[in-house]
């Protein structure tokens, strides 16, 4: 009968062995002999795609094994016939479905002939040529069929079959060896083999076995499959089970404890002198004591103290352990800071640090307000988005000093690799836990205020995602039980308040920005500028460069020059560039006369920082010119948009000025609205007919892009058709659709900024953003005529009154 063995071998006679050497893989779809020799199997069942050796009895079956080899395909039948032994074998007791096998490398021992048996395909006997060994049977091939319809079923089984191969495979290195021979003919296209692979790693009866050996169609061997592997895995797992009991009873701890403090009492009785070894583990233990480590952590840390004993000290293991348990007993396990949770305070910081973003502080008010009521402030994920240098990083040291927590702040910009934020595993020299880990330790409690900045600016590459790594640590409901690759204990990071930054929105992965609680930091105005040089940039720069206060001066009129002509940006970062640079300047005038005293003013700022980069901007005027609102990254800047007619002999419509392909599309809504509607509006209505019409947005080498300069463009067109001039500074946002509604837009608070920033102060607004301008600061409001408009009628209405 066929078994499986492993014995020393020698060679079988030459017949056997003249094409020994032939082991090319045998493939499903080779040619399939329909006349074969059968070998009977006990125990278990042979399947397709198996390879396995198999020992028979010399004096049985050696003259089939001889025919066998002597056909060209060299294959015969693998056939199940129970526990019934090979001198009895019959016909009838043979199943009717076995598995075509190709035959590799006979060799004769003691008895026995050794061979290397693979599956290719099942088989089905059909006609019986020779009831007597060796056993001759014609046979055919039966082809699995289970319709379109289950592909889908197919492909569920198939994944659970390979999450439970995985689970078992985990739990006996064995497993491993076939699953490497199973991949070696696997195909993602063919499930079968995998049904059948996961069907020869069980310890199933062979009856089972035989079972599903005889199930042709695909879906329904995975469902006889998956309950095997089941009750597998729930077997592999008691047997774990009582292993670990076992051990816990066998343990050795109670003894080494006492043999220890032996040998510790006898070197003080001695006065030996500790070995660095000991010096290492007594510092580590030192640390300890004043921590509070969860069990888990504290068990970990005893294992490898342990270790840390026992090894040779020149060894390269012993510095990856002392490494490792140096950073462990640094986390503040259980060490927390006492917060302020004075709200008054509070204020009074935020309002010391940053003048202007009310609206930012209040919302931050609010949140120190609930920790307050609650008498703990539980840890948030908050994201400051906004354009550079309005403050995002200082207002998260404002709110640690706010609380009394200690700061930390690292940069995530070009960030590649995922270990940087989970840390690198420990199976190398030189391996170091994340960033989290690390902060941790610098700060020394467990509840800081930990500031990620450009979370927007996250890359990836070959080794990871880090954007994905921060899901945990940025999730309330699992930061909580963060595991650090690194150190592989659990760390609670639920007590830190994260503060992110960003400049825009759309680089940062959704899951990741739902997770985060947006704060959106605007520009700033030229008043707010001037309150931020005069409190805060202007003291600084005297500082950098060791000037006295009456040193240096510089009058209101000409710091609203530099701040208008110079550093027009949204942030104030051109602005303190500006100031330090006047005050490089002085100090040169301070070296050649130290009695001087510098007073800049509007006459002479140009010799300290040169030519303005900007001049006040002139409202385009004229027929066809308006003026709309856009947003860009840096703030909000005014946008003119001038249309004119070129000739009329026939009709045409042209846009200039390197428009977006969103832009450009609501031109052309704009044109065919005004176009359709010019005769409802005052003009003639045959106007668009024969005119080659044609618009401009100035500034054509700034890429432009955006529904919101719709009702604009629509203007334009309406004044030039009427003929007509703006006579008085007015500029519009929103989107206009064809049937003439006004949708709203965003960046309201940016627009607005950019109009009072070039003393425009009539606008007009679509109606949906009524909210967002009466939630703007009232000194940003004031001085303002806002027109909501929900209809384009109401815009030509209000354009030329």
């Amino acid at each position: 009968m066929a078994d499986q063995e492993d014995k020393k071998t020698k060679p079988v006679e030459a017949e056997l062995l003249n094409d020994a050497a032939d082991l090319s893989p045998a493939l499903p779809n080779q040619i399939l002999p329909s006349h074969i020799y059968l070998f009977p199997v006990n125990n278990r069942p042979f399947f397709p795609s198996q390879v396995q050796p198999v020992v028979v009895s010399a004096e049985k079956w050696e003259p089939t094994l001889v025919k066998v080899w002597e056909t060209a395909h060299r294959t015969c039948g693998m056939v199940f016939v129970g526990e019934i032994s090979a001198e009895k074998v019959e016909p009838e007791d043979f199943a009717e479905i076995g598995c075509l096998n190709r035959i590799h490398n006979p060799q004769k021992l003691e008895g026995n002939i050794q061979f290397i048996s693979q599956g290719i395909k099942r088989l089905q006997i059909k006609r019986w040529l020779n009831d007597q060994a060796p056993f001759y049977v014609e046979v055919d091939y039966p082809e699995e069929d289970d319709g379109e319809d289950s592909e889908k079923e197919i492909r569920a089984y198939s994944l659970a079959l390979i999450n439970a191969v995985k689970e078992l495979v985990q739990t006996n290195p064995l497993y491993g060896e076939e699953l490497k021979l199973y991949l070696e003919t696997f195909n993602p296209k063919d499930p079968s083999p995998l049904a059948d692979f996961a069907a020869t790693i069980t310890t199933a009866r062979g009856a089972e076995l035989q079972e599903i050996l005889a199930t042709i169609p695909l879906l329904p061997r995975m469902k006889k499959v998956l309950p095997l592997l089941h009750k597998e895995l729930q077997i592999t797992r008691l047997q774990r089970e009582i292993s670990s009991e076992v051990n816990k009873k066998i343990s050795k701890q109670q003894r080494q404890f006492f043999l220890r403090e032996q040998l510790r009492t006898i070197q003080e009785e001695l006065g030996i002198t500790k070995d660095d070894r000991s010096a290492d583990a007594d510092l580590f233990r030192e640390r300890l004591k004043k921590l509070h480590p969860p069990e888990e952590v504290m068990g970990k840390i005893e294992d490898e103290l342990h270790k840390l004993a026992i090894l040779e000290k020149g060894s390269p293991e012993y510095g990856v352990t002392r490494n490792y348990l140096d950073w462990s007993t640094s986390v503040p396990w259980g060490v927390f800071s006492e917060d302020k949770l004075d709200i008054v305070e509070a204020r009074r910081i935020l309002d010391r640090d940053h003048d202007g973003l009310d609206d930012v502080k209040d919302r931050i008010i609010e949140f120190l307000a609930v920790g307050a009521f609650k008498k703990e402030v539980s840890g948030s994920i908050m994201l400051l988005v906004g354009p550079p240098g309005v403050g995002k990083t200082s207002i998260g040291k404002s709110v640690a000093d706010a609380l009394g927590r200690k700061f930390y702040r690292f940069s995530l910009g070009g960030i590649r690799d995922e270990a940087e934020i989970k840390g690198h595993r420990r199976t190398y020299i030189g391996a170091m836990p994340g960033k989290f880990v690390q902060a941790l330790k610098e700060v020394k409690v467990a509840n800081p205020v930990i500031m990620l900045d450009e979370v927007d600016k996250i890359g990836a590459s070959f080794q990871g995602d880090p954007a994905s790594a921060l899901l945990e640590v940025l999730d309330p409901e699992q930061n909580d039980d963060f595991l650090d690759h690194y150190l592989d204990m659990r760390l609670d990071l639920s007590k830190v308040l994260f503060m992110c930054t960003a400049n825009l929105l759309d680089t940062i992965p959704l899951p990741l920005l739902d997770r985060m609680e947006m704060i959106k930091l605007s520009g700033y105005i030229t008043e707010e500028k001037m309150a931020i040089a005069r409190n805060h940039l202007f003291p600084k720069a005297l500082d950098r460069g060791g000037l006295k206060k009456s040193q240096l001066k510089i009058s209101d009129t000409a710091m609203r020059t530099i701040i208008e002509g110079y550093a027009r940006e949204a942030g104030v970062r051109k602005l303190e560039k500006q100031l330090r640079k006047i005050m490089r300047k002085t100090v040169v005038r301070l070296l050649e006369d130290p009695e001087a005293k510098v007073n800049v003013s509007s006459r002479n700022l140009e010799d300290f920082i040169g030519k303005p980069l900007f001049r006040r901007e002139t409202m385009l005027a004229g027929v066809g010119v308006a003026t709309g609102l856009a947003w860009t990254a840096l703030g909000g800047v005014t946008l003119a948009v001038e249309a004119t007619c070129i000739h009329e002999q026939r009709r045409g419509f042209k846009q200039t000025g390197q428009l977006g392909d969103v832009m450009r599309e609501s031109s052309e809504i704009a044109y065919s609205f005004i176009a359709a509607n010019i005769g409802k509006f005052g003009g003639a209505r045959d106007y668009f007919d024969n005119r080659f019409i044609h618009l401009h947005v100035p500034e054509g080498a700034t890429p432009k892009d955006g529904p919101s300069a719709g009702i604009t463009m629509a203007s334009a067109l309406l004044l030039l058709a009427r003929g007509k001039a703006m006579e008085r500074p007015l500029s519009m946002t929103g989107e206009l659709t064809l049937t003439g509604n006004v949708l709203p837009v965003g960046g309201i608070k940016e627009k607005v900024i950019a109009a009072k920033r070039q003393g425009i102060q009539e606008l007009i607004l679509p109606e949906g953003n009524r909210g967002d301008f009466e939630e703007l600061p009232d000194h940003i409001r004031a001085g303002l005529q806002v027109d909501f408009v929900g209809k384009f009628k109401q815009v030509a209405t209000i354009i030329v009154r």
